[in-house]
C-alpha cells in the first residue's frame, strides 16, 4: 500500500481543523488517490491505485463524501483565503464563474437533467448532454511559469433544472439567484479587497447586477440592442409627479456601429485566444441599462476587431469609472476611456 506523502500532509494542512482526526486521515489517502489514479477518480479508483482496494475499511472511505460531517462552505472560505494569500497578496481580486456539465446516468442520480453541452455545440449546432450541472467560481490568476490566466476553483454548487425541481416539489432557483448568492458570499469571505467578477451571458440580469453592484464589480456581456438611457436630470424643487428614473434615450449600440461620427479608439491587445497580437477598436460611454422596471447604471465598451471577426462585441461593467481598457492598457498601449465626462458621451 502506498503512503501517504508527508509533502501532502504538509499542503493540506490548514484544513486538518475542518474534519475530525479518523475522517481526515482519509481525506488524505482520498486526496493522494485523485492524484495518482488515471481516468475517473471514483472512491474505487482512488482506493484501487494506493493498494487498498481488498482493505476492511472500503466502505469507511465512501462515508466521508456521504456520512460524514464537514462543511464544504468552511473548506471554500479557508481555500479562498489561502490562493489569495499566495497568488494575490495585494492589489484587486478577479474571479469567474461558469457552469460545467458532469456527465452522469445513473438512475439514483436524482438530479440529473438535459443541458446544452457548451463544449460540443456551436452557434449553428445544438448538442445536449446528460449530467450534473454545476456553477463554479473560480480565482483568475496570472501563472508565470504557464505564460497564461488559469482559473482556480473554489467554490462549487448544484444548479438542478427548473424540471428535477417540479418534480421534486421545490422553487426552482434561476442560474440568476444561484450567482448572486455565490459572488455576495465571496465577496463577504474577502472583507476589505476589491473583488471584480467576470461572467458570461448567462449573469447579464439586471436584478443580479444591481444587487451585487455596491459589493463587487461585475463585469460580463451586453446585448448590442440593449434599451440604454440618460441618467435622470435633477428633480427640481415645487415639481409635481413622480421622479424620473432614466433620463433621454441613448442611441442603441448597433447604431454607434453605423454611426461614422463614433470616436473609436485602436488598441493593440497581446495574448489574443493563442494568437500574439491582436488589434481592436473600442468605444465606451456610461449609460442606465433599462428594461421596464428594471435599471441599473453601467459603462458599456463596444468591441470591434480590426481584421478577424467581422461579429462586434458589448460588454458592460458595475463600476462607471472603470477603465474601459482594463488590464489591456498596458499590454496595448491604447488611451484609458475612465472618467467619461457625461452619460452617453463616447470615447
Amino acid at each position: 500500500m502506498l503512503p501517504v506523502p508527508p509533502i501532502l500532509r504538509h499542503w493540506l494542512g490548514p484544513f486538518a481543523a475542518f474534519f475530525t482526526k479518523p475522517t481526515w486521515d482519509r481525506v488524505l489517502v482520498l486526496v493522494t488517490g485523485a492524484v495518482l489514479a488515471p481516468g475517473w477518480r471514483t472512491v474505487t479508483a482512488v482506493l484501487s491505485v494506493l493498494g487498498r482496494r481488498n482493505r476492511m475499511d472500503f466502505a469507511r472511505f465512501h462515508g466521508v463524501l456521504n456520512r460524514a460531517r464537514w462543511s464544504g462552505r468552511s473548506l471554500a472560505r479557508a481555500l479562498l483565503r489561502w490562493l489569495v494569500a499566495v497568488f494575490v497578496p495585494d492589489g484587486p481580486v478577479v474571479v469567474g464563474i461558469d457552469e460545467t456539465i458532469e456527465r452522469r446516468w445513473g438512475p439514483k442520480i436524482s438530479a440529473r437533467g438535459i443541458y446544452r453541452d457548451p463544449v460540443r455545440s456551436s452557434h449553428g449546432h445544438f448538442v445536449k448532454a446528460s449530467g450534473l450541472r454545476w456553477i463554479s467560481v473560480m480565482l483568475l490568476v496570472h501563472i508565470a511559469w504557464a505564460g497564461r490566466i488559469w482559473g482556480l476553483p473554489f467554490l462549487t454548487t448544484l444548479a438542478p433544472s427548473e424540471r428535477f425541481a417540479r418534480q421534486a416539489g421545490r422553487r426552482h432557483k434561476p442560474l440568476a439567484d444561484w450567482g448572486r448568492q455565490l459572488l455576495l458570499l465571496a465577496s463577504r469571505w474577502l472583507p476589505g479587497r476589491r473583488v471584480i467578477a467576470v461572467a458570461d451571458t448567462t449573469y447579464a440580469v439586471i436584478e443580479l447586477l444591481a444587487a451585487v453592484r455596491h459589493r463587487l464589480t461585475m463585469v460580463t456581456r451586453l446585448r448590442l440592442d440593449a434599451r440604454l438611457f440618460d441618467p435622470p436630470p435633477p428633480h427640481r424643487p415645487g415639481a409635481r409627479g413622480r421622479r424620473r428614473v432614466t433620463g433621454q434615450r441613448q442611441p442603441t449600440l448597433v447604431q454607434r456601429l453605423a454611426d461614422p461620427a463614433s470616436r473609436w479608439r485602436r488598441v493593440v491587445v497581446s495574448q489574443w485566444y493563442g494568437d500574439s497580437r491582436r488589434e481592436l477598436d473600442i468605444l465606451t460611454g456610461t449609460a442606465v441599462w433599462d428594461h421596464p422596471g428594471r435599471r441599473v447604471p453601467v459603462r458599456w465598451v463596444l468591441v470591434r476587431d480590426v481584421v478577424g471577426d467581422p461579429d462586434p462585441q458589448a460588454f458592460l461593467c458595475t463600476d462607471l469609472e472603470a477603465d474601459a481598457l482594463g488590464p489591456l492598457g498596458n499590454a496595448g498601449g491604447g488611451t484609458s476611456c475612465a472618467g467619461s465626462s457625461g452619460a452617453g458621451r463616447s470615447r
